[in-house]
């Protein structure tokens, strides 16, 4: 069995945390989202065709051309024109049946096996008109329709498909947003199409969608020995803390709080419920850490607070750094994305700050502020 995952677009959403890399190679739980869907499809598949385009190298660097006894073959995106137009370069190479998958969302095993014919993966969302919206008849495919105003079904197209080769012969017209769009293959297929409903699926269109992960993605980490608790410092019986790292004197760990090897962590320091701390990372003396992910190599210098932000990797929080998570009149943040202010939905959200960050002493960043790629300290943020 072959699959072709699609990992070639620039993630012009997910900035600024796709300023350094290919979305697909963000980081959660020390497994980049590829890394994550690779080891998914373990046992399924023997090979896996990746499309790749944006900064390419840099995924082909980290998966190389064997993952985990999984063949990897690469096709590069030249055109970015569309879905269906990439997985059409893996034309000459599929050999029957295939498994088709978004590079950047979460799937699991357990939905990917539920395909056993021709089908479409599809699950309920609270938003579905930020979706193609399936629609569905006798458990069969009758339309998928892109984002539609008002949506008559809240179940929504995951971008996970398993589909004969034939459908790759089917030919489209540009979509009125000038792009060949792989559903309208689906569309102009004329045998049936299985729905199946999945379980679990955590798309990443926006930063912020990571933190819906959370919650599943940790309840499948495993505990492990080899972290030195000094004394004085208490740590929760769900904290998953890995080999290597140092919990000083005077730290609390509540709740389900994830940290990574070889970390230094205090003293004083408050680390709270749903905060991901990767590999290699320093959390200084009196730092508050609420339900944030901190990338690998971090250093977040004593008396900073962060909530419900998403540091980026190799970072360095000047002391007294805060992140600033509520707004004054408690209403959701808003976030700008491609020129426009999009509403997270989130009452609470802090800062997402690309890779390779430094900020100054006593730095105060807004609700909801995106710190790009080279900016220095004292240099404004959007």
């Amino acid at each position: 069995m072959q699959a072709i995952i699609l990992a070639a677009g620039n993630g012009i959403r997910f900035s600024p945390l796709s300023e350094n890399k290919p979305k697909p190679l963000f980081s959660f739980l020390n497994k980049s989202i590829i890394e994550h869907n690779l080891s998914e499809l373990k046992g399924i598949v023997d090979e896996v065709i990746i499309v790749v385009g944006y900064r390419k190298e840099m995924i082909i660097d980290k998966i190389g051309n064997n993952f985990e006894g999984i063949k990897i073959t690469y096709i590069e995106d030249k055109e970015i024109s569309g879905t269906a137009s990439a997985v059409k370069l893996a034309k000459g190479i599929i050999k029957d049946n295939f498994i088709l998958l978004n590079g950047d969302d979460f799937y699991f095993k357990s939905d990917i096996k539920k395909l056993k014919s021709p089908g479409i993966l599809a699950r309920e969302h609270r938003n579905p008109s930020s979706f193609g919206v399936v629609v569905k008849e006798d458990n069969y495919l009758k339309d998928i329709i892109e984002k539609p105003s008002d949506p008559v079904s809240n179940l929504v197209n995951t971008g996970l498909y398993f589909l004969p080769k034939e459908i790759l012969d089917i030919e489209v017209e540009k979509s009125l947003r000038g792009e060949y769009e792989f559903t309208d293959c689906i569309k102009k297929y004329n045998q049936k199409i299985n729905v199946y409903e999945a379980d679990h699926w955590f798309p990443n269109s926006y930063p912020w969608d990571v933190f819906n992960a959370f919650s599943y993605l940790f309840s499948k980490e495993k505990k492990e020995k080899g972290f030195i608790k000094e004394k004085g410092a208490i740590i929760s019986k769900e904290a998953i803390i890995k080999k290597g790292t140092i919990i000083k004197s005077g730290s609390y760990i509540e709740g389900r709080v994830y940290i990574g090897e070889n970390c230094v962590i205090g003293p004083n320091c408050y680390i709270r419920d749903g905060s991901v701390i990767e590999n290699n990372c320093k959390i200084g003396a009196s730092v508050e850490i609420k339900n944030s992910i901190i990338g690998s190599m971090t250093k977040i210098n004593h008396l900073s607070y962060v909530g419900d932000s998403i540091i980026g990797e190799n970072c360095n929080l000047g002391a007294g750094t805060i992140t600033a998570n509520l707004r004054h009149d408690n209403s959701t943040v808003k976030v700008e994305v491609k020129d426009k202010l999009i509403d997270t939905g989130k009452t609470k959200l802090g800062a997402i700050i690309a890779d390779n960050i430094k900020t100054g002493i006593g730095t105060l960043i807004y609700p909801g502020r995106k710190v790009l790629k080279n900016t220095l300290p004292g240099e404004k943020v959007i």
